[in-house]
């Protein structure tokens, strides 16, 4: 199946930064689980303490980073499903780091953030996997915007991309 890239309009402009970052990707499905495998090396390595590692006071740690994902992953993922099975009922935003907040990622240890985030993006190629590929052009409204399918998919991809940037040029983590 082909799940070509998404055009400007299916999207809000705050997501284009995401969509440019995997726009080149020829099997966005496939990259799905490599993303996952790239994620998992990369922080594994890393302890509690050095996943407490904040690289400045007002900013996140690691695990605060990790939990992020987690959270926009489940957002994302529950809009794919609702918009992928055709459901136009507008879907509300939501605020990152009120979520961030609420979670206390510090508290935890960060071998089971890990591994969380790896079972949310589990459930996200299931999700993914599932969806025909006429539904892919599925449009829906999330946070007053429209957004298809395709482009959380994306999106999804996108912000995992941004936050190993993160993760190289701010935490020095590679």
């Amino acid at each position: 199946m082909t799940i070509a890239a998404p055009h400007v309009g299916e999207y809000a402009p705050s997501f284009a930064g995401y969509v440019a970052r995997v726009a080149e990707i020829q099997d966005p499905l496939g990259e799905l689980p490599s993303q996952r495998a790239k994620v998992v090396a990369r922080l594994a390595k890393l302890s509690d303490e050095q996943a407490s590692f904040r690289y400045a006071p007002d900013k996140w740690s690691i695990k605060d980073l990790v939990g992020h994902l987690s959270d926009v992953e489940r957002v994302f993922a529950y809009r794919l499903l609702r918009i992928g099975r055709g459901d136009t009922t507008p879907l509300p935003g939501f605020e990152e780091n009120d979520y961030a907040r609420a979670a206390q990622s510090d508290r935890r240890q960060f071998g089971e953030l890990l591994a969380e985030w790896s079972v949310v993006r589990a459930a996200t190629m299931a999700l993914a996997s599932s969806l025909p590929e006429a539904d892919w052009a599925n449009v829906g409204t999330s946070n007053g915007a429209p957004i298809s399918a395709r482009a959380l998919l994306y999106i999804i991809l996108g912000h995992t991309e941004h936050h190993l940037a993160v993760l190289t040029d701010r935490y020095r983590v590679r």
